[in-house]
């Protein structure tokens, strides 16, 4: 089994248990595993993989998500979210539509993003909420995400409002809701995450796991339509396989490889040099 299913995932039910749970349906004994997580009290799209699709988790690290959020004015948790009801700053300041508006804008583009300590980060070999848990300083250094796009949707009530974000992977919406309110002179918390898309996976696409069927398993090729193709014969095929560079006249660059309809993997072309980076068939 190779692949990919397309989860909805459910309200508090964390990313590891949809993939025990989509294993154990299905009886699959290959490698799987979820290609970026969502928090557990987030919903939406959740991408699993299955067998030798796991070995696209780069590829889809690169790929946008876009997301549906309420973030609620006047106070802010620990966690950032609803997890926690743990109220470490509170203020009386909610800005008005046009102030977020405004301020949304000068958001979008490139910046250095500091992920929540009640985050998945990796620090010295244990996660950033583990040790903000045990009552540790979590220490985590920005890096560099990308906001495409970041619209005001609505107005909820008198403190809560909803937007709609397109970002690069590893940004936290959690963190933009922080740093939006903070650029407002102000506090807030997420109260509501969606994902509705994640690369080439929609809302619309997806299945809660009871509904869920072998049918529903997504080939391979799917996060892959942005690169240009390439057909070889078996004989090609078999002379990849055996580590050897084929000579191809064609632009540099990543290219998916297929013999008779069916993806074999990514190569990447270098100097008319063919070689290939990823197998999957």
């Amino acid at each position: 089994m190779n692949g990919f299913f397309c989860v909805n995932k459910e309200f508090n039910v964390s990313s590891a248990k949809v993939v025990w749970q989509i294993k154990k349906k299905f009886s699959i004994t290959d490698k799987i595993g979820h290609m970026g997580t969502l928090d557990p009290y987030a919903t939406g799209v959740l991408v699993v993989a299955v067998g030798k699709a796991t070995r696209l988790f780069d590829e889809m690290l690169t790929k946008t998500k876009t997301y549906i959020a309420d973030f609620e004015f006047g106070f802010e948790t620990e966690t950032l979210d609803m997890e926690s009801d743990v109220i470490i700053k509170k203020s009386n300041i909610i800005p008005s539509k046009l102030e977020i508006e405004q301020t949304i804008k000068k958001m979008i583009g490139k910046s250095l993003q500091t992920a929540p300590s009640y985050s998945a980060k990796n620090i010295n070999g244990k996660r950033a909420y583990q040790m903000a848990r045990e009552g540790k300083d979590v220490n985590l250094k920005p890096h560099q995400i990308e906001i495409y796009d970041f619209k005001l949707l609505s107005q909820k009530n008198e403190t809560t409002f909803q937007f709609e974000i397109s970002c690069s992977g590893g940004t936290y919406i959690r963190s933009i809701c922080r740093d939006l309110a903070y650029q407002l002179n102000t506090v807030a918390t997420m109260t509501s995450l969606t994902r509705t898309k994640c690369g080439e996976f929609y809302l619309d696409l997806s299945k809660k796991i009871e509904n869920l069927e072998t049918v529903d398993l997504l080939p391979c090729d799917i996060p892959l339509k942005n690169l240009d193709s390439i057909s070889l014969s078996k004989n090609e095929i078999k002379f990849l396989k055996d580590g050897k560079l084929l000579n191809i006249q064609k632009q540099d660059g990543k290219y998916k490889i297929y013999n008779e309809n069916i993806i074999k993997g990514i190569a990447n072309l270098k100097n008319n040099q063919l070689k290939m980076i990823v197998w999957l068939n």
